[in-house]
């Protein structure tokens, strides 16, 4: 990753662990809690790639096995959303952008319904039984609509500002490194805009003079003839 797609990412994912612990975790919502650290991964992931889904997955679900009050194991939510980043990254087009919401959406909707169980699921190898005891089904209705409330006023911000940051040298139309810049050298180099124009010589044939020179040339070879001509008739008399 860039330097500048680590350093948005990391302050993305500060923020949205920051909202989390201190105001969404307070809320005491019934069943499941919205999660904005979730909606922030799969943000980056739709613009950044499978690749990039999965390390800022990995590090934003590290920070929060580790940010208190946490009270499962380290890494559990690791990777449950290096799992889910990776997965909502290979839903990037080719183009790199989305010609509609509906996409993301589904990504949402996915992601909120897949990291519940993922984390029931590790959470049922290590011993957790927690999310047996509130009901699975619950979890994953609420998680599920409470991510879609929230992803509106999130996703498409989180998107917007890595696509700001984004530079492809590769795909800018008319910049100094798009296809213009680079065609814009050949140009200066063929002779375009400078008014310099050279003349192909031709070769010599039969002993006859070259066009090179033009105008200028035609006429040195005609005083030349005519310098030949008198020399002959001076020989001739």
């Amino acid at each position: 990753m860039r330097v500048t797609r680590t350093l948005l990412a990391t302050l993305l994912v500060a923020v949205a662990l920051v909202v989390q612990v201190s105001v969404l975790a307070r809320l005491q919502l019934p069943g499941a809690t919205p999660d904005l650290l979730l909606l922030t991964v799969l943000g980056l992931a739709l613009v950044y790639g499978h690749v990039g889904g999965c390390l800022v997955g990995f590090t934003a679900g590290l920070l929060a096995d580790l940010a208190p009050p946490a009270d499962h194991a380290v890494g559990r939510y690791a990777l449950v959303l290096c799992v889910v980043g990776y997965a909502a990254g290979l839903t990037k087009p080719e183009g790199g952008q989305h010609r509609s919401a509906t996409v993301p959406m589904l990504v949402v909707a996915a992601g909120a319904a897949s990291s519940t169980l993922l984390y029931a699921g590790v959470g049922a190898l290590v011993g957790d039984t927690a999310a047996r005891d509130v009901g699975l089904t619950n979890l994953l209705l609420t998680a599920t609509i409470y991510d879609l409330l929230l992803a509106p006023f999130t996703v498409p911000l989180v998107m917007a500002l890595a696509r700001r940051l984004e530079s492809d040298p590769l795909a800018g139309d008319g910049g100094p490194g798009g296809s213009a810049g680079l065609e814009a050298p050949v140009s200066w180099l063929g002779g375009g805009g400078t008014g310099l124009r050279t003349r192909a010589p031709r070769r010599t044939r039969y002993g006859k003079a070259s066009s090179v020179g033009g105008p200028r040339s035609t006429l040195l070879s005609r005083s030349a003839r005519n310098r030949a001509g008198r020399i002959k008739g001076v020989k001739r008399l």
